[in-house]
């Protein structure tokens, strides 16, 4: 799992394997991201708001959100049986979430990470940050 800025740059990762729910994933991703301040500080690691896709849709993670100061912007499923929680204002920003895809397409150009031919998940991360290094790199 990916966090990316507004521009789909990466800014923090947790990498597991494929079984378990993006909800699971979300806290420890989030401890993953560290930007650094324009002045002195310490580097900042919470986002304002968080936009996924409809697998973030779950209220226990709204919940957790919520209580740490960030907006978790998702539409909600089409079997939701309790009532929405956010309307089409929010939603609005749903609508950039095509620079996050891109990102994963910017990572889709390395065969190493689509394929992943390394069992060592300490292999596999460094190719993945070697990666994201390079995306950063290009694009700046």
């Amino acid at each position: 799992m990916v966090v990316a800025d507004g521009a789909g740059l990466p800014l923090g990762s947790a990498l597991a394997a494929a079984s378990p729910a993006e909800v699971t994933l979300v806290d420890q991703t989030l401890q993953a991201i560290a930007v650094p301040r324009s002045g002195p500080g310490r580097p900042r690691q919470k986002p304002d708001r968080l936009i996924g896709d409809k697998a973030f849709d779950s209220d226990p993670l709204r919940t957790r959100l919520a209580q740490r100061g960030i907006e978790l912007i998702s539409p909600h499923r089409t079997n939701r049986v309790k009532p929405p929680t956010q309307d089409g204002r929010a939603l609005r920003r749903y609508r950039r979430r095509w620079k996050i895809e891109r990102l994963f397409a910017w990572l889709g150009h390395y065969r190493r990470l689509v394929i992943r031919y390394e069992h060592s998940l300490v292999m596999y991360s460094a190719f993945f940050h070697v990666a994201c290094a390079m995306i950063v790199l290009r694009h700046l």
